[in-house]
C-alpha cells in the first residue's frame, strides 16, 4: 500500500516547496511589472480617480434618497431640529409611495403564476437557415418534373408562375410554422437560463432601486462558477459548473463617466466588495490570471481596501456597524473597468499583434489593490457592456434621473414640518399653562410639578403686589390648520409621484365609492406608471434578452434554436385588466362552443387554443388538460380515417341492399310475367273452347258431334 502511494504522490521537501513558491511569485511579479500590465493598471487608476470625483454630488442625492426611504433625517437637518428642540417625528410618506410604486411595477413586470415580463415572436417574414430554403427549391424542381412527366412537355410560364405562387404561399405557411417551433424552443431555453441565473430576484431588487434611487442598474449575463448538486448514480453529488447570472448593481457601487448618460456612452466602473469566496470563484474562469488571484488569496485583506467617505454613511444608513463594517479585513475592494482603449496606447504598453493605432478597442480590466487580475477585450462582438439602467423619471442627457424619493422630497419635508409642529402644538395645548408669581410663594415651595388635590402655599409680597400668585391660561391649538397643511402636501405627493393613495388601499371619497368610478381612477393613474414600465421594457428587458438570445446563437449547440426572432417586452401591456381579458376570452369560448356555425369556422384547433389560454390562467400543466396541437391533429386524423372507414362500410352495405332489392324486384317481375303468360294461355284456351261451341251464325252448337245434349225435363244443355 505504501509503495503504491509512493508511486502516486510526489515527495517534496519544505525547501523545494518554498523555492517553487518563490519562483511562482517571481513569475507573477515579472508579469505584473510588464509595460502592458503597468499601463493598464495606471489607466484603471486614472479612470477611477476621474469617476470618483464626478460622483460626489450624485452620492449626496443617493444618501438623501436612502435616508428618506428609511424615514431618517439628514445629519445636518437632525442637528437643526435638536437645536430647536421638540419632536423629531418623521412621516413615512416616501416609504409608502415607494412600496406602492414597487408593488405596481412588480404586478406589471412579474405578474403571477407562469407570467413573465417578456415573450419571443417570429418576424413577419422569418429568415430561416439556408437548408430550409434549399428544401423549398428542391420541392419546386420536383413539381416541375412531375408536370413534365404527366404532360410530356415543359410547363408554360403561366403554369410555372401559378405553381410558384402556390408553393410560395405554402412555403410561407411552412416558414411561419417552423419559425414558431424554433421560437418556442428558444423561449423555453432562455426562460430556463433566466430562472437558473436568478433573473427574477435581480429584477425584484431592480424595481426597489428604481423607485428609491435616481437610477437603477441591472447586470448580466455574467459567467460565474457555482457549486450545485446533481444526481449521479444513486445520490446527489456536488459539482462545479459555469452558469450565466444576472444581478442588481448597487447604485453606490456604480461609477459612470462624467459625461455619460448611459453605461454605453463612455467608460464605466463597478466597484466590488469581494470576499475570499468571491475571489476563489474566479479561479478557472476564462480571462482571469490564476497566478494573480492566488497571490491575492495569499495576501488577502492587506492593503486591498480603499475607504471612501460615503462608505461609513451608507453603513450607518443601512443599520450596519459603521467603522467596523467599513474597515473589516474580510472584504477587499475590486475595480472592474469597461472602457475603449486606443490602439496607440495598447501598442505603447507592449501589446503584440496587429493593432490599429487609430482605432479604439473595447476591453474589460479587473484590478484588485495594485494587481491586475483580468485584462481582456470585450467578449461582446458589438462592444456592449453588460449593464442596463433606467430611472423612474429620466433626466435628458444625465445618467442619474429622479426616483420617487426625489420627486416628493419637498412634499416629504413639508409633511415632516407640519407633523413636528402639530406634535409640538398638541403637547403645548393639551393642558393649561401656569404663570407663577414667585414673590408670593414661600421658600421651598415646588413649582415644577402640578397634580390633582395639590395644596399651594402663598405669602404676602414685600412689595404690596396684588397680582394672583398663580395664573392659569390655555394655549391655542392649531391642529386644524396644521392638518390641512399636511393633507395638502400629501395630496401633492400623489400628483408628483403618480401613485395615488387609493392604489395602496386607502379609502377615497367621491368617485372612488363605486366600482366603476374606482376603475376609471385606476385607469387614469396607470397612465403615469406606464411610462416607467415602457422605459424598463425598452432600456432593460429588451436589450437584456437580445443579448442572451445572441449569446445562445453564438454558443448553443442546438441548430434548431436558430431563427429570426423579435423580442417582445410586454410589461406595459400587462397593465390591462387581466380579469376583463379573461372574461372576454371566456365569452368567446362560450360563443364558439354554443354556435355550430362558429365551430365550423374556428374548428377543433381554434377551440382547443381558446381552452388552452383559459387553462393557463389556472396555473396548471396545460398539456395535461388540453392536448397539444400535434396530438389533437393526430386524433383528428384517426377520427377522419375511422369516419371514412365507416362511410365506406355504409356505402358497401347500401350497395348490397340495393343489389338485394334489385334481385327481389327482378324476381317479382319474372313471376308477374309468368303469371301473365299463364293467364294469357288460359284465356286463349277458353276463347277457343267458346268458339268451338258456337255455330257460324253465332248460335250455340248442339248434337252428338259436340257431345252436347239437352235435358227435355229441365231445358239445360250439357
Amino acid at each position: 500500500m505504501a509503495a503504491g502511494l509512493a508511486q502516486l504522490v510526489e515527495v517534496r521537501t519544505a525547501a523545494s516547496m518554498e523555492e517553487a513558491a518563490k519562483a511562482a511569485r517571481a513569475a507573477h511579479e515579472a508579469q505584473q511589472a510588464s509595460p502592458l500590465i503597468q499601463g493598464l493598471a495606471a489607466h484603471v487608476q486614472k479612470r477611477w480617480e476621474l469617476a470618483k470625483q464626478a460622483k460626489i454630488a450624485p452620492e449626496v442625492r443617493l444618501l438623501q434618497c436612502l435616508r428618506q426611504r428609511n424615514g431618517e433625517y439628514d445629519p445636518d437637518k437632525l442637528a437643526a431640529i435638536r437645536e430647536m428642540g421638540g419632536s423629531e417625528i418623521f412621516m413615512m410618506l416616501t416609504s409608502t409611495k415607494c412600496r406602492g410604486a414597487a408593488s405596481w411595477l412588480r404586478d406589471a413586470l412579474l405578474g403571477t403564476g407562469t407570467d413573465k415580463p417578456w415573450t419571443l415572436d417570429s418576424t413577419p417574414i422569418p429568415d430561416l437557415p439556408s437548408e430550409v430554403m434549399q428544401m423549398a427549391q428542391q420541392a419546386m424542381q420536383q413539381a416541375i418534373q412531375m408536370i413534365v412527366q404527366n404532360t410530356g412537355q415543359p410547363p408554360t410560364n403561366d403554369a410555372v408562375r401559378a405553381e410558384w405562387e402556390r408553393m410560395r404561399d405554402a412555403a410561407m405557411r411552412h416558414l411561419h410554422d417552423e419559425a414558431e417551433k424554433r421560437v418556442d424552443r428558444m423561449e423555453q431555453k432562455m426562460e430556463d437560463q433566466l430562472m437558473e441565473g436568478r433573473f427574477i430576484p435581480a429584477l425584484t431588487d431592480f424595481v426597489d432601486d428604481i423607485v428609491t434611487f435616481p437610477s437603477a442598474i441591472l447586470k448580466g449575463p455574467v459567467p460565474r462558477k457555482r457549486k450545485t448538486l446533481e444526481w449521479k448514480g444513486k445520490g446527489l453529488v456536488p459539482v462545479e459548473k459555469t452558469v450565466l447570472e444576472w444581478e442588481r448593481v448597487d447604485p453606490f457601487m456604480a461609477y459612470p463617466a462624467p459625461w455619460a448618460s448611459s453605461p454605453h456612452d463612455g467608460f464605466f466602473i463597478e466597484r466590488h466588495k469581494l470576499t475570499r469566496e468571491d475571489v476563489e470563484s474566479m479561479l478557472g474562469l476564462d480571462g482571469y490570471d490564476e497566478a494573480a488571484l492566488r497571490t491575492i488569496l495569499a495576501n488577502f485583506g492587506t492593503s486591498m481596501t480603499e475607504t471612501l467617505s460615503v462608505d461609513s454613511q451608507v453603513a450607518v444608513a443601512t443599520d450596519k456597524s459603521g467603522s467596523e463594517a467599513v474597515r473589516t479585513q474580510d472584504v477587499i475592494d475590486g475595480l472592474q473597468l469597461w472602457d475603449s482603449v486606443q490602439g496607440k496606447l495598447l501598442t505603447e504598453w507592449g501589446m503584440k499583434g496587429e493593432v490599429d493605432k487609430e482605432k479604439s478597442y473595447p476591453c474589460e480590466v479587473w484590478k484588485i489593490g495594485s494587481v491586475v487580475v483580468k485584462a481582456v477585450l470585450n467578449y461582446d462582438p458589438l462592444g456592449r457592456k453588460p449593464y442596463y439602467t433606467a430611472s423612474y423619471e429620466k433626466t435628458p442627457g444625465s445618467f442619474w434621473g429622479r426616483g420617487v424619493a426625489d420627486l416628493i422630497r419637498d412634499c416629504q419635508a413639508m409633511c415632516n414640518a407640519a407633523a413636528r409642529s402639530l406634535s409640538n402644538n398638541m403637547g403645548i395645548s393639551s393642558g393649561p399653562q401656569v404663570g407663577v408669581n414667585v414673590s408670593r410663594l414661600p421658600p421651598g415651595e415646588a413649582i415644577s410639578k402640578m397634580y390633582p388635590w395639590k395644596i399651594w402655599q402663598f405669602q404676602n409680597s414685600d412689595y404690596q403686589d396684588a397680582s394672583k400668585p398663580l395664573d392659569f391660561f390655555q394655549p391655542q391649538s392649531n391642529a386644524q390648520e396644521l392638518m390641512a397643511v399636511f393633507e395638502r402636501f400629501q395630496t401633492l405627493a400623489d400628483e408628483y409621484s403618480g401613485i395615488p393613495r387609493y392604489m395602496t388601499g386607502e379609502n377615497t371619497p367621491g368617485a372612488g365609492r363605486t366600482a366603476s368610478g374606482l376603475s376609471m381612477m385606476i385607469s387614469n393613474a396607470s397612465k403615469s406608471i406606464k411610462s416607467v414600465i415602457f422605459t424598463i421594457d425598452q432600456h432593460v428587458i429588451t436589450p437584456l434578452l437580445e443579448r442572451l438570445y445572441q449569446h445562445n446563437l453564438r454558443y448553443a449547440a442546438d441548430p434548431d434554436l436558430i431563427g429570426d426572432i423579435n423580442i417582445v417586452a410586454k410589461g406595459a401591456m400587462s397593465l390591462v385588466a387581466k380579469e376583463s381579458a379573461a372574461v372576454r376570452r371566456n365569452e368567446m369560448l362560450q360563443l364558439v362552443l354554443g354556435s355550430p356555425v362558429a365551430q365550423e369556422i374556428v374548428g377543433p384547433l381554434g377551440a382547443a387554443e381558446l381552452l388552452r389560454e383559459n387553462a393557463r390562467l389556472l396555473d396548471v400543466n396545460v398539456d395535461k388538460i388540453v392536448p397539444s396541437p400535434e396530438i389533437l391533429q393526430e386524433k383528428m386524423r384517426v377520427a377522419q380515417e375511422q369516419a371514412q372507414q365507416m362511410q365506406q362500410q355504409a356505402m358497401a352495405m347500401q350497395q348490397q341492399a340495393l343489389e338485394t332489392q334489385s334481385g327481389e324486384k327482378q324476381m317479382k317481375v319474372a313471376q308477374q310475367q309468368f303469371d301473365n303468360n299463364i293467364k294469357t294461355k288460359k284465356l286463349g284456351l277458353e276463347q277457343k273452347k267458346t268458339a268451338a261451341q258456337l255455330l257460324p251464325d253465332g248460335s250455340k252448337a248442339g248434337g252428338r258431334q259436340h257431345n252436347v245434349f239437352r235435358n227435355v225435363a229441365t231445358g239445360k244443355t250439357g
